[in-house]
């Protein structure tokens, strides 16, 4: 490939020099830290968006409203999209919030510019899965907080790796998994982590099927889009509309590839299969072994059993995305939808409509700001969203293979199985 002399890959290997040095000499300390690692009450906490479409906005959206914090760049390889950004914070700004000395939204086509700034405490990550680790890393090691989309990573060694760059640089790092934050889902753990339904035996998870390699035929290459950035460490592919339309209508099909997602059971898995986890116990651990089904064209059926005997079945159990619980002493089911236990005196022991209950959907958001102020955990740790996509990956590995998997969650290796080994990362490409 032809080297690249852009000013913003220039730009770039002056982010990238300039990380290092400061990696080398002394973690960087921004603005808001003082004393133990404490920030001001009265301070704002300064935001930088990574990844300004669809995701983006919506996040955008889930912080525009909280007073303490504070919108200022934003980072995008579609200029269009910069665009619509910046209109759309600076807008709400103006009609709804009073802030003095608001400078309005910068925006840039290279992230690295962004992690640059000084005044920007911390990010919010919301790229296609291929781009996570390498720039909530990049970010963690400029000093920045990290809130960051799920899954986390689409590949196990670049979600160890995230896992580690938290502990060395000691930032805060929030992953996108809100269920955990629903009075619903919290309910659910409380109920199976209690024994109200017995000794779990078995939990059925419905959500899409494993990832596919990328087959889309190329398509001319619009104006306004850097190519080469958005593609970034994964292949070079060649560009098709669905999975990266300049107007998203609907989530874009990116999530469906190897490349640069992990197939709808990691884009919804990162949901289901968290509260699984969750709700066992196993935040910090997984199973143990994967069973495929025989038939080399199925996508449901993976069998999963943790050390301790309960078995997980990737299983559509005709409740849509969904998971339930299999006790000696009832079931439960829940899913954003409904929440639902047999005998349903588990759920209701006085009686009453679970329609009407649960309906909190609590602030996701708002507990990673409260965590950069406390310097706390928050609720969906990078180590949980580790291990949650970690089973989504393993699961992917297996269904691609279409053999039994017995995987070691300390190590996190296979057993005797060189080749799914190799599986666990991937060759970066030099996209400089």
């Amino acid at each position: 490939m032809k080297e690249d002399v852009s000013p913003h890959s220039n730009s770039r290997r002056k982010f990238i020099k300039n990380t290092a040095l400061a990696a080398g000499l002394i973690t960087i300390v921004p603005r808001h830290v003082l004393g133990r690692g404490f920030m001001a009450p009265s301070d704002k906490i300064n935001l930088g968006y990574i990844g300004l479409g669809k995701q983006g906005g919506i996040l955008a959206n889930k912080f525009l409203t909280h007073t303490e914090a504070q919108i200022v760049a934003g980072a995008e390889v579609w200029t269009s999209k910069q665009t619509w950004f910046k209109q759309l914070v600076e807008g709400y700004y103006a009609e709804k919030r009073n802030i003095t000395n608001y400078k309005g939204i910068t925006t840039y086509l290279e992230y690295g510019e962004l992690l640059e700034r000084k005044d920007i405490d911390a990010v919010v990550i919301a790229t296609p899965d291929h781009w996570h680790a390498k720039q909530a890393i990049d970010a963690m090691r400029s000093g920045k907080d990290v809130y960051c989309e799920k899954p986390m990573t689409n590949t196990i060694k670049d979600g160890r790796d995230m896992v580690n760059a938290k502990e060395k640089y000691g930032r805060v790092v929030q992953i996108g998994s809100m269920q955990r934050s629903w009075e619903k889902f919290k309910t659910a753990q409380e109920i199976v982590s209690s024994g109200k339904l017995g000794e779990i035996k078995k939990v059925l998870v419905n959500v899409g099927g494993p990832y596919r390699a990328y087959d889309l035929p190329a398509q001319p290459l619009p104006k306004g889009i850097d190519w080469n950035l958005w593609c970034g460490p994964a292949p070079l592919l060649g560009y098709h509309e669905s999975i990266a339309p300049e107007i998203v209508k609907s989530y874009p099909a990116w999530r469906d590839f190897k490349e640069t997602g992990g197939g709808r059971i990691a884009d919804w898995g990162t949901h289901m299969f968290d509260i699984a986890q969750w709700c066992l116990g196993m935040d910090k651990t997984g199973p143990v072994s994967f069973i495929p089904p025989k038939d080399p064209n199925a996508v449901r059926g993976l069998r999963m059993f943790y050390e301790n005997g309960i078995e997980m079945v990737h299983e559509d159990f005709g409740r849509g995305w969904a998971v339930r619980f299999i006790g000696t002493e009832g079931e439960l089911d829940v899913s954003r939808g409904f929440l639902e236990t047999r005998p349903d005196t588990i759920l209701l022991p006085n009686g009453g409509d679970s329609k009407e209950l649960f309906k909190d959907q609590g602030n996701h958001y708002q507990n990673w700001l409260d965590a950069i102020r406390t310097r706390q955990e928050p609720i969906c740790s990078v180590e949980t969203g580790h291990r949650s996509a970690t089973i989504c990956n393993v699961a992917n590995i297996a269904y691609e293979l279409r053999r039994p998997l017995e995987w070691n969650p300390e190590k996190e290796k296979f057993k005797g199985d060189p080749e799914a080994n190799k599986m666990r990362k991937r060759k970066k490409r030099k996209y400089e």
